[in-house]
C-alpha cells in the first residue's frame, strides 16, 4: 500500500481506503469533514446534529462502495450526501415532534373543567397509553418518558444516562414508531 499524505489525490484515497487503510479515511475527513459540518449546520441549525450528520456521513462513506468518480466530485458527492441527509433528519425531526404532541396530555386546565364522561375518557387514553409503553423496550420507554415527562432534551437524557447522544435519538425515534404502531393497534382494536 502506498504511503499517503495530505497531497494524495481523491482517487488515491478512495482505493486506499476501499483497501482498508483507516489512514486515508483521516485524511479525507480532514480534507472535507469541515464542508461536511458546514452544509449540514445550514440545515439542522444545531451543531451537536451537524456534528452527529458529519460523522454518520463519513462512517457510512467508509462502509459503502457507492462513490462514482465518473458522475460527480468527492466534495460534491459529500455536500449532496450531507444535504440529503440532513433534509431526512429535518423531517423526521418534524414527524417526532408532531407525535410527541399527540402523545403529551392534556393540560391541568384542560382537565378540571373536562365533565364526567370526558375523565372516564382520559383515563382509558392514559391506560391505553401505559399498555403501548409497556410494549417497548425498557431504554426506549425510559427515554421517551425523561423526554416527555420530565421535559429533558435529547442531550440532557444523553448526559444522565451516560450514552451517545446519537444512542439517544435513535432509540427515541425507534420507541415512538413501536408507540405509534402498538397505539394504531389499540384504537382498531377498541
Amino acid at each position: 500500500m502506498a504511503r499517503l499524505s495530505t497531497d494524495s489525490s481523491d482517487i488515491e484515497l478512495i482505493h486506499s481506503l476501499r483497501s482498508g487503510s483507516k489512514q486515508a479515511l483521516g485524511v479525507l475527513y480532514d480534507r472535507y469533514g469541515s464542508l461536511v459540518y458546514t452544509v449540514a449546520l445550514k440545515i439542522l441549525k444545531q451543531p451537536s446534529d451537524a456534528e452527529d450528520l458529519t460523522q454518520d456521513i463519513f462512517l457510512n462513506f467508509w462502509k459503502q462502495e457507492k462513490f462514482d468518480a465518473n458522475r460527480a466530485t468527492l466534495s460534491v458527492y459529500l455536500c449532496m450526501m450531507a444535504r440529503s441527509r440532513a433534509l431526512n433528519r429535518l423531517a423526521s425531526y418534524g414527524a417526532y415532534q408532531r407525535s410527541l404532541q399527540r402523545l403529551q396530555w392534556s393540560s391541568p386546565e384542560a382537565r378540571s373543567t373536562a365533565t364526567p364522561l370526558e375523565k372516564v375518557s382520559l383515563v382509558e387514553q392514559q391506560e391505553v397509553v401505559q399498555r403501548a409503553l409497556a410494549q417497548i423496550s425498557d431504554q426506549q420507554r425510559q427515554i421517551l418518558e425523561m423526554n416527555f415527562y420530565q421535559g429533558l432534551s435529547h442531550s440532557q437524557i444523553a448526559q444522565q444516562l451516560d450514552i451517545p447522544l446519537g444512542t439517544v435519538k435513535t432509540k427515541a425515534r425507534k420507541g415512538l414508531m413501536e408507540l405509534r404502531q402498538q397505539l394504531g393497534d389499540a384504537v382498531h382494536e377498541g
